[in-house]
């Protein structure tokens, strides 16, 4: 049982010198990645509407290449799939409305 202490504080050390670069890389992309948008992320977001609409008017969609249109669709389904599991914890229940 002596012999576990020091091993275990030597694993422990080992885990936080590993771990903590990871850290520090996780939160830099996390402050970025995960807040939320800001007023002077608006007009980027508008165009980016307008594009998506100008696409879908001029057909322009159909000269994607097969990786772009797997990633749109990863995409759809990975939306889709959050507002899904959203609905199921909105509800409290997988088929209906309790009442």
């Amino acid at each position: 049982m002596s012999k576990l202490v020091p091993l275990v504080m030597t694993g422990a050390k080992k885990a936080y010198t590993v771990a903590k670069p990871e850290a520090i890389r996780f939160m830099r992309y996390a402050k970025v990645e995960l807040s939320p948008p800001t007023l002077g992320d608006l007009p980027a977001i508008r165009q980016g509407f307008g594009k998506l609409i100008h696409a879908a008017k001029s057909g322009s969609y159909k000269n994607l290449t097969v990786r772009e249109a797997w990633l749109n669709t990863l995409v759809f389904i990975e939306v889709w799939c959050w507002f899904f599991i959203g609905e199921v914890l909105g509800k409290r229940h997988i088929v209906g409305y309790k009442v």
